[in-house]
């Protein structure tokens, strides 16, 4: 009997272990459907369980105003992360909520270093926070384009590691998704915003000049989730090419990363006990 799929098989090893090196995001399919229920309204359901779920959880790590959750979302252009966001988070109050796109730094972040404008946006006591893209983008895009030598680039994914254990250490649970699409896939999707004008506005002419270099943004993804996943942030790979599977693979990820933190509502006051307003 075939073994079922687990969320696990799709962490990429972490950083330092011997296995790492048998690691290959290009044999991961990005058609799979491992947690798929089978059909696109069964994963809606599916989805919507979890959402109910993850409500409750959140309202508590909301309440207790004690620990944190970080969600990154990284992916090539199309790969989805707008879309996870309002399907994984559909059900869940916004309460306690934060969404943080990062795009192209601005002239007075680009002057500091490249986590600077990151550490801001962390999420605080009680919050869980989604990075739409992240930090992450300062070893794919500047790489890829020739603004940083692997030498700085090696020296990054330090940075990296090192500032992501200060999240941990501090009290930051994270979890990082990388959603994997194919090169015939993004095509589809760039294809269908340019043929639906009300759709336009998503597109960007620079998705294209990005495109020319496919090969090389995979390579760039491999190495940075091979060098920075690790015990207190790993990576996971989502094949993404099937929109309803991916949210549903991302959210039974985020509830076994919230469940797996205990939480609960604040103790009960003492002095409100037998409290009555006139």
């Amino acid at each position: 009997m075939a073994k079922p799929p687990s969320l696990d098989d799709y962490r990429v090893p972490y950083f330092g272990e011997k296995k790492q090196a048998a690691f290959s995001l290009g044999a991961l399919d990005p058609a799979a459907k491992p947690f798929s229920t089978g059909s696109k309204d069964g994963d809606r359901s599916r989805l919507s369980e979890i959402g109910v779920k993850l409500d409750v959880l959140q309202e508590r790590l909301h309440a207790q105003r004690h620990q944190r959750v970080l969600l990154v979302l990284q992916g090539m252009d199309t790969s989805g992360k707008d879309g996870t966001i309002r399907g994984v988070f559909h059900e869940v109050d916004p309460l306690g909520l934060r969404i943080v796109p990062f795009r192209a730094p601005t002239p007075i972040e680009a002057s500091r270093d490249f986590l600077w404008r990151v550490h801001l946006q962390v999420p605080g006591a009680g919050e869980l926070a989604i990075f739409n893209r992240s930090h992450y983008e300062d070893v794919l895009v500047p790489r890829v384009t020739g603004q940083i030598d692997s030498t700085e680039c090696e020296r990054r994914f330090r940075q990296i590691r090192e500032f992501e254990a200060l999240l941990a250490e501090s009290g930051t649970s994270i979890i990082k998704c990388m959603l994997h699409i194919s090169k015939d896939e993004q095509r589809s999707r760039i294809q269908a915003r340019i043929d639906d004008p009300t759709r336009h506005w998503k597109f960007d002419v620079s998705d294209l000049e990005a495109r020319k270099h496919w090969d090389a943004y995979q390579a760039a993804y491999h190495d940075a989730l091979a060098a920075t996943s690790t015990d207190y942030a790993p990576w996971y790979v989502i094949p993404a090419n099937s929109k309803s599977h991916r949210n549903v693979m991302v959210a039974e990820l985020l509830l076994r990363l919230m469940e797996s933190l205990k939480l609960e509502f604040p103790p009960a006051k003492a002095e409100l006990k037998g409290l009555r307003i006139d």
